[in-house]
């Protein structure tokens, strides 16, 4: 199923979801333009190697505090490719303004912000030993997708499904979303238990979503509202 878009209004720009969107494409242009070894460099560099917590928290000194931190930041405006980058990024242009017109600009960036480290946090402590680097923006977004499936559960999504077009529920596609990263989360770790592999990241997916959903109320609803809807 791939939504299209959504009925649910909007009352504010959303100059933050657009400035990510943004940010993230040219990101992208900048590592496409690179020689292979120098994006190798980069994606270890600034992509997060849940490895490198195992060792710090093993009490090496191999790797610093900040080399280590820093990562869980950057690697959520990093891709591997165009369709992992067009994949994250439409998405968010259907679903992100919505959250972003419900909490307030900088709350919404925050909000981004938490959910994406929550997300790496729970696909590190779930492949704690993995040197693979992990990057992407999917579990940030997941936190937006949480949100909005607690936000705006009636909404509609003009959805793509096979030959069909049809409305469908955000509370259907969504939850279905959630489902099947669940089950294929689950289904990985029991078929790759103790090999080192790369693919998607299902738990950061996972943990994003389930911390959108449970933070985006504690967040609150920004005070001042718009009496008219825009487009």
């Amino acid at each position: 199923m791939l939504p299209l878009r959504d009925d649910q209004a909007r009352y504010s720009t959303p100059f933050v979801t657009r400035f990510l969107i943004a940010i993230n494409l040219i990101i992208f242009v900048f590592e496409w333009m690179l020689d292979p070894a120098s994006l190798r460099l980069l994606i270890h560099q600034f992509g997060v190697v849940p490895y490198h917590l195992a060792v710090l928290l093993a009490g090496s000194h191999r790797y610093s505090p900040a080399a280590v931190a820093v990562p869980y930041f950057t690697s959520m405006f990093l891709h591997g490719s165009w369709m992992h980058v067009i994949g994250n990024m439409w998405f968010l242009w259907i679903f992100g303004d919505n959250v972003e017109d419900y909490l307030g600009h900088f709350r919404y960036l925050t909000f981004y912000i938490l959910t994406g480290l929550i997300a790496m946090v729970t696909q590190v402590a779930v492949n704690l030993h993995s040197t693979m680097p992990t990057v992407g923006a999917s579990g940030a977004i997941a936190g937006v997708l949480g949100a909005y499936f607690i936000l705006f559960p009636r909404a509609r999504v003009l959805t793509w499904f096979f030959v069909f077009v049809i409305w469908v529920p955000a509370w259907i596609i969504l939850g279905y979303w959630f489902v099947l990263n669940f089950l294929s989360g689950t289904a990985s770790q029991v078929a790759v238990r103790g090999q080192n592999m790369g693919g998607v990241a299902f738990w950061a997916h996972v943990g994003g979503f389930a911390s959108g959903a449970l933070l985006v109320k504690l967040f609150g609803e920004r005070k001042v509202r718009y009496p008219y809807a825009v487009g």
